[in-house]
């Protein structure tokens, strides 16, 4: 196949648009809107990765299924942190999000980002790859008012885990262990990897630079 690639990306996380971008690509965005409490209460006995991972792939399809293109890949993500043996994605309110963070300050957690890519051809699902990518999370412990000002700026509400590392949670976050990009929501190592196990080379699928003047 010689003509274009078209790049969708099944999520409406901003992080994830300017992670892809930044690295070169300049996807579409559908949103799946799957029912992923129901996903997941479907796999009860799934590993930590395996329901990631289910996510991933039933967003990704979702998506891929709308789609009438001759050639695409669709990029779907899923992420939750794991800390004392539970999953857990986005808090549901304030109070949530003050008890996770006074839980998993000064400790480790493992970002969990299950990934699914599917080439899409003449708009039928041709190839699918899926994978999971695993950090280890650092949480410093912020001061009692750095927390309720962190809390108040609703950022904590809107991500997995209640913590952001390209944000403002970045400043309470000692270090990670592994690849930061999948802490942002995409791994680009594993995307990389899985855009080759359905046909695609990455970098064919780079923007143009601008032309010079």
């Amino acid at each position: 196949m010689s003509g274009a690639v078209h790049v969708v990306l099944a999520s409406a996380s901003p992080a994830r648009l300017g992670l892809l971008r930044a690295a070169g690509l300049d996807p579409a965005v559908e949103v799946a809107g799957v029912d992923e409490d129901a996903l997941l209460a479907a796999v009860p006995d799934a590993t930590p990765a395996e329901k990631v991972t289910t996510l991933a792939g039933a967003k990704a399809t979702t998506v891929a299924r709308r789609l009438d293109l001759a050639d695409a890949v669709v990029i779907g993500c899923d992420s939750m942190l794991h800390i004392d043996g539970a999953l857990v994605g986005k808090p549901a309110s304030v109070d949530e999000a003050r008890d996770r963070w006074r839980s998993m300050a000064g400790r480790t957690g493992e970002l969990l980002t299950g990934h699914a890519v599917l080439r899409v051809v003449d708009g039928e699902i041709d190839r699918v790859a899926e994978g999971h990518a695993v950090t280890v999370v650092r949480f410093g412990e912020p001061a009692e008012d750095e927390l309720e000002t962190y809390l108040a700026t609703g950022e904590p509400l809107a991500v997995a885990g209640a913590f952001t590392l390209d944000g403002l949670g970045g400043w309470f976050v000692e270090g990670v262990d592994g690849d930061p990009s999948n802490v942002v929501g995409l791994s680009l190592p594993l995307v990389r990897r899985l855009l080759a196990g359905v046909g695609v080379s990455v970098t064919r699928l780079w923007a143009p630079p601008p032309a010079r003047a």
